[in-house]
Order: C-alpha cells, then structure tokens, then sequence
C-alpha cells in the first residue's frame, strides 16, 4: 500500500484509480487535530466519507455533522464541503471517489511518506503556495470557496 505525505496528512492508496476501469479511487486519511482544508466544491465527482478512528465535524452545504467511527457522510458533486478533526488524538477515514480526479490531485500535492507516521507539522500555504495549489486544483474540478472551518 502506497503511502503519500498530503499536506498535514498521511494518505494510504487502499485502490488507485489505475487498478480498475471506473477510476475508482479508495484512500484513508490520517490527520491531526484540527486539520481542515478551505471550503471546496469537486465538479466532477462525488466524495464518501467513512470515518475509522476519531471525530470529525463535516460541513455539506449547509448541514453540519460530526461523524464519529463507522459513520459515513456524502458530499455529492458541486456541492461546497469541509471538514474539520475534532478529537485531540486526531481522526482516520477512508475516502472513496469514482473518477480519479481527487486521487490525482492527491499524489499531485503530496510527497511519498518518509516513514507511516503524521509528516511535521506546516503551516498555513503562503498567499504565492495557496495561488499555486488552487490552479492545480482547478485542474482536477476542485474549486476552493473559502476558509478552512474555525
């Protein structure tokens, strides 16, 4: 299993969208206490959420919802989502998306894993770093909408 340094997270490629015929893609994240990207809307597919460990605060258009273990949630395509990680310890989930383009921005911002562990913490993108990453974005149907949630 492929393990990938998405930001300030640690993605494992349970099924990459090359496996299959569909672009199936099933990734599971890892992520610290508080991490959260800005508010985005994918234009090309929809996103399952299943969370494993942890507590995570989903926002789906205008619902709001924590998610604890064994609990899923849809963001369907275009509409606008985040997350935020809840619990102190962090929060594992499994993302599941048919069209590889979230995969693909996925391995296009991340770096191979150093070891199976949380990379070093950074911080937010510099204005010239956010500029970047949403061109890059918009390349595989994700538009960024507005801040991380607080």
């Amino acid at each position: 299993m492929q393990a990938l340094w998405f930001f300030n997270t640690l993605v494992r490629v349970w099924v990459s969208e090359v496996e299959g015929q569909d672009g199936l893609s099933v990734l599971e994240h890892w992520a610290p206490y508080g991490d959260s990207p800005p508010l985005h809307i994918h234009h090309t597919e929809d996103e399952v959420f299943i969370v494993l460990e942890g507590e995570v605060r989903f926002l789906v258009g205008d619902t709001s919802r924590r998610v604890l273990p064994f609990e899923e949630i849809l963001a369907p395509k275009g509409v606008p989502h985040t997350y935020r990680v809840e619990s102190p310890e962090g929060a594992r989930w499994v993302t599941v998306t048919a069209h590889r383009d979230f995969e693909r921005f996925v391995r296009a911002m991340s770096r191979p894993a150093e070891r199976e562990a949380l990379p070093s913490p950074t911080g937010p993108p510099s204005p010239g770093e956010m500029e970047r990453v949403t061109k890059i974005a918009q390349t595989y149907g994700i538009e960024f909408l507005g801040p991380p949630l607080g």
